[in-house]
């Protein structure tokens, strides 16, 4: 079974009337079903989220959107503002010495050297420093 036959078959079902929209009560009771939880006001605010056309519903094309681009995007971007809190200002990379005074403001106190034994773990082109691609790889 292909990508897109899987997206149709979890947004049917999702659309429990079967008119090619999801709509807050649909979602709210397909969470609910696997055991999670969403109040009525949480899926309105999901449905918004997910609705790109505007309409109050979620229909295939916004849902497969979503699935297929909005949780990557969303990860690299926390990820860029947290590599952001690392980095040594204005390098673009986060050193031993930029990694040592953050963990210092977590209230982990780590050595230079124990900071740089970190950093080559995951320093996969072997300069000292991390950019934000090895740093992406460290936290995935």
């Amino acid at each position: 079974m292909d990508k897109v036959t899987q997206y149709v078959r979890v947004f049917n079902h999702f659309d429990e009337n079967g008119d090619g929209r999801i709509s807050p009560s649909e979602l709210r009771q397909c969470v609910v079903a696997i055991g999670g939880k969403l109040s009525p006001e949480e899926a309105e605010a999901a449905v918004e989220l997910l609705d790109l056309d505007e309409d109050g519903l979620v229909g295939l094309d916004d849902f497969v959107r979503f699935v297929e681009g909005g949780k990557e995007e969303e990860i690299v971007n926390d990820l860029r503002e947290a590599f952001k809190m690392y980095e040594m200002e204005g390098c673009g990379c986060i050193t031993p010495k930029s990694l040592k005074r953050m963990l210092g403001k977590l209230g982990e106190c780590k050595s230079l050297e124990e900071c740089q034994a970190m950093i080559a773990r995951f320093d996969l082109d072997g300069d000292g420093v991390l950019n934000f691609d090895e740093f992406k790889v460290m936290m995935l």
